[in-house]
C-alpha cells in the first residue's frame, strides 16, 4: 500500500516537483525566509510573494517512531515500520516527515528500526513523486 497525498492549492507545487524528483520549499519573495508547510501569506514578514527553491535533499533524522500493532489494517500488514522527522541540512527550521527505507521505493519496513539514530544524516530519494528517506 502506498499512501498518497491530499493536495491543496499551497502544497500542490511541492507535490509537482516531488513527481520530477526535486525537493522544493515555498520561500518568502521578500525576506527569503523558507516555510513548511506552504501557505499564502510569510509569517515572518507578511509577504504575499513566494517561490519554490531547490533543496539538496540532505538532511538529518531530527526524530523517529516505530509503529507497531495494534494500527489500522492497511498499516498493521506493513509494521513495523518508521516515520522520520527531518531537518533540512539548508534550512534546519523545516522539517519533514516521511519514511527511512534502503532505496527509492523500498518497503517502508525494509530499514531495520535498529539502524536509525537521532541526528543520521539522510537524503531525499523519490519513487512514484513520494520523497522518501535512505541514510547518507
Amino acid at each position: 500500500m502506498t499512501l498518497k497525498p491530499v493536495t491543496d492549492a499551497d502544497g500542490a507545487p511541492f507535490w509537482a516537483y516531488a513527481a520530477r524528483g526535486e525537493l522544493r520549499v515555498q520561500t518568502c519573495g521578500e525576506c527569503g525566509e523558507p516555510r513548511f508547510p506552504p501557505r499564502p501569506c510569510c509569517p515572518h514578514c507578511r509577504s504575499f510573494a513566494s517561490e519554490w527553491r531547490l533543496m539538496s535533499g540532505r538532511g538529518r533524522v531530527w526524530s523517529y517512531v516505530v509503529p507497531h500493532p495494534p494500527l489500522l489494517p492497511a498499516y498493521a500488514e506493513q509494521a513495523p515500520y518508521n516515520v522520520v522527522v527531518v531537518e533540512l541540512a539548508e534550512a534546519p527550521r523545516i522539517r519533514l516527515v516521511g519514511n527511512l527505507v534502503t532505496g527509492a521505493g523500498a518497503p517502508l519496513g525494509s530499514l531495520d528500526p535498529g539502524r536509525i539514530r537521532i541526528g543520521a544524516r539522510v537524503r531525499a530519494v523519490f519513487h512514484e513523486g513520494l520523497p522518501q528517506w535512505v541514510l547518507a
